[in-house]
């Protein structure tokens, strides 16, 4: 899942629909991309990122669940535990 995407969206109060109308797909299918059933290709993270997020790194907006886990795991690789 995209947890930094989803929490961007709401604190700026994107709707899934206002997300789709840009990309002309169904809000269903912003939501698949979402939850990491389907990606957004290139140009749709590019697209999403400077109408609606320009203030944030794109990497950031789309880094998913996983991604967020290694870098913390990296940070405590003296650790016994992972964070995630």
């Amino acid at each position: 899942m995209l947890q930094n995407f989803e929490r961007i969206r709401k604190e700026k109060k994107v709707s899934l629909v206002d997300i789709a109308d840009l990309l002309n797909v169904r809000y269903q299918t912003v939501r698949e991309k979402i939850n990491g059933e389907s990606d957004f290709k290139f140009g749709e993270a590019v697209k999403v990122k400077n109408t609606f997020f320009p203030e944030f790194e794109i990497e950031y907006i789309f880094m998913r669940e996983t991604d967020s886990c290694l870098e913390a795991d990296k940070e405590l690789e003296h650790s016994s535990t992972s964070s995630c």
